[in-house]
């Protein structure tokens, strides 16, 4: 009776174990576990690159589509269209919220970490970014082509989670601190206002701290680890309790941030700010910091 219990206990506690790793998974796939899903018909491979760097080379069999094709830019630059109007884009491309998507760009992560928040924001529930980008997939000698391809139609449901989204009127709030942090994920020069030929007003938001998206990244382009992005966000007073809004001049750079700490550091309340600086300077009553 003894010798049961403790299989029982021991079968309990095993798969309590693989919840906790399948409630944890992490939005990053290697380029060993994409090569491994290249036959698999629910998969989406897409590439965020600009349609110059597209036709230059790509993953083979991907799509392309740049997040710029989801954006308007009047009256502020870079923000994102209409719900119906991106699942109308994203359908026609082939995208399903269904599907399981995986993200790449040319290896900056700008890109891919942008598409990747639209996605997350518009209900896709599967959603991935390849570590290390286009860069570690050619390193892998996996196939790339010049050959563009393309998906028939199909319909995208959008399940909008507005979680996910800060306005202007709540960046205003964050700036008295209390329960949020900003963070300005643009260059250290940009966040102080010292950078050259600036065609925005020179500083940051009130209140924000600076982490730039490319601190987060080690020098493979890879993501760094969640030990070495803890201590990165911890240093700025970023944690865990609270909710973060993150933004750069168009919350392009933004992206892979929104990514780093809502997936691989788990982070119950993080928001894109999407109108991001450019829409914060152009309002002449909000203060800028320099």
């Amino acid at each position: 009776m003894i010798m049961k219990n403790i299989k029982y206990f021991i079968s309990i506690i095993t798969v309590a174990f693989l919840f906790i790793g399948v409630s944890f998974a992490q939005d990053l796939i290697s380029v060993k576990e994409l090569a491994g899903k290249l036959s698999d018909k629910n998969v989406v491979i897409v590439s965020a690159q600009k349609a110059d760097k597209y036709a230059s080379v790509h993953i083979k069999g991907s799509i392309n589509l740049p997040p710029a094709d989801l954006v308007d830019n009047e009256p502020i630059k870079y923000m994102n269209k209409s719900a119906a109007e991106i699942a109308k884009i994203l359908g026609g491309k082939g995208i399903s919220e269904s599907n399981e998507i995986v993200l790449f760009d040319n290896g900056t992560s700008k890109y891919s970490g942008r598409l990747y928040w639209v996605l997350k924001y518009m209900g896709a529930k599967n959603v991935k970014i390849l570590n290390g980008e286009l860069d570690a997939w050619k390193t892998g000698r996996k196939p790339i082509t010049k050959t563009p391809s393309t998906l028939p139609a199909t319909t995208f449901t959008p399940d909008i989670q507005g979680q996910y989204l800060a306005n202007m009127d709540e960046v205003m709030k964050a700036t008295g601190g209390g329960s949020y942090v900003i963070i300005d994920c643009r260059t250290a020069e940009e966040f102080a206002g010292t950078d050259e030929e600036p065609k925005l007003r020179r500083g940051h938001i009130p209140g924000a701290v600076n982490v730039n998206y490319e601190d987060i990244l080690d020098a493979k382009g890879m993501l760094k680890s969640k030990e070495e992005l803890t201590k990165i966000y911890a240093a700025q007073g970023v944690t865990a309790d609270k909710t973060i809004i993150v933004y750069c001049a168009t919350s392009v750079r933004a992206g892979i941030e929104f990514m780093a700490l809502s997936s691989i550091l788990e982070f119950p309340n993080v928001k894109l700010y999407d109108g991001a600086y450019t829409e914060w300077q152009t309002t002449a009553s909000n203060k800028v910091i320099m």
